[in-house]
């Protein structure tokens, strides 16, 4: 019998050491290294989009901002930066991606709704920057902290102003998470780029990729987010298909057709759980978060076209 006990207790010990290991490797978010925007991207770049990403990068970082800051529901101070244009236009409120970084993914989206004359706030996701928090959540409590910007614009604002949210990749996946959620009025429209289905649905894909048990391997990501992170990555209400399903929000959609990272065919089911709602564009020989560069031309009348629709 006390063997049995001692053998319990050391798996329980193994179990927690590994899915430690996993948690700290896939969603533990190290802050050294993170201001550098222009460190290699998760996919091999054709020079001539690596040269553009960072012309685009150099070109943000010149812009003047404001420093802003929140408090998150659970305490952490969030930062943000936020570029002012005309105070009665509409405010895209954008969201980076998984372990990205606002001037890096919204080089040239950012400068777009600039140009058009929108306010433009870039958050620094809890875990990124100078925002507090270890653990990266993959939206489950990004969506929450969005709702906290949704509420400071607004308030520095005024109740009359128009609020567009914009992400990409996890970005994009936590905006379509806030869309499930009661957003007020002012909220009239989201943009979303190569956003996954699920937290635990990239998840897997990844793991799979990684050539590795991925249900099996979940567990211990699962177990080690749920320890150490103090998150549910298994929570279905963070689900960008069920909250589409339940928005009156007009939404646009847009994904590579060669995303390597976030498959397509993602996008498509977001898509198709709400095509009333909906607007979906792929982008041919697009890779993950790579649509605006790889046919700028067309990107930007889609969202042009989008924005004043939605913003009238």
């Amino acid at each position: 019998m006390k063997y049995v006990f001692w053998g319990a207790i050391g798996l329980l010990i193994v179990i927690q050491i590994i899915s430690y290991i996993v948690w700290h490797i896939g969603l533990r978010s190290p802050k050294k290294g993170q201001e550098k925007d222009h460190r290699a991207q998760d996919n091999d770049l054709p020079e001539h989009l690596s040269k553009g990403i960072y012309q685009m990068i150099e070109t943000l970082k010149e812009v003047p901002y404001e420093k802003v800051t929140i408090v998150s529901q659970d305490g952490l101070r969030l930062s943000g930066r936020y570029y002012a244009r005309e105070p009665k236009k509409p405010v895209l409120i954008c969201c980076h991606g998984y372990r990205g970084t606002p001037t890096r993914d919204f080089s040239g989206g950012a400068m777009y709704y600039l140009n058009l004359g929108y306010n433009v706030l870039l958050i620094e996701q809890r875990a990124h920057l100078t925002s507090e928090g270890r653990s990266i959540t993959m939206g489950v409590k990004e969506r929450y902290d969005l709702l906290k910007w949704i509420d400071y614009v607004i308030e520095r604002n005024g109740p009359e102003t128009k609020i567009v949210l914009s992400g990409i990749s996890m970005g994009g996946a936590t905006v379509l998470m806030t869309c499930g959620l009661d957003l007020p009025k002012q909220v009239v429209g989201a943009i979303a780029d190569a956003a996954y289905t699920s937290p635990k649905a990239i998840m897997l894909k990844v793991l799979k990729d990684m050539k590795l048990p991925p249900r099996f391997m979940y567990c211990f990501l699962w177990y080690g987010t749920w320890l150490f992170g103090g998150v549910n990555l298994s929570d279905r209400t963070a689900d960008a298909i069920r909250a589409v399903q339940r928005t009156h929000l007009p939404i646009l959609l847009i994904h590579g057709e060669a995303d390597g990272f976030v498959p397509c065919e993602m996008g498509r089911k977001i898509a198709a759980a709400n095509p009333d709602r909906i607007e979906f564009h792929s982008f041919p020989n697009a890779g993950h978060g790579l649509s605006y560069l790889t046919d700028r031309e067309r990107y930007e009348t889609i969202a042009a076209d989008f924005l004043n629709r939605i913003t009238a």
